[in-house]
């Protein structure tokens, strides 16, 4: 499992510093949709929490953004 504390992370490797850094085409849709939820949930980091709601969406941004917040 990936680490939790996002500050143990290498800087490289933080969505919102790779951002920064490199530029957002450097970014996955898993690492861009992690920057909004800013928080991870249930043990899962938030870059793990990101690509289970893309998974569960057939890795479909529009398809993510039809559903509510209860979905």
């Amino acid at each position: 499992m990936e680490n939790c504390n996002f500050t143990l992370w290498a800087e490289a490797d933080r969505p919102r510093e790779k951002l920064m850094n490199m530029g957002r085409h450097t970014l996955t849709d898993a690492e861009l949709l992690a920057i909004l939820l800013r928080t991870g949930a249930n043990q899962l980091t938030v870059v793990e929490l990101a690509r289970k709601l893309l998974a569960n969406c057939n890795n479909d941004l529009t398809e993510l953004s039809r559903l509510s917040v209860k979905e």
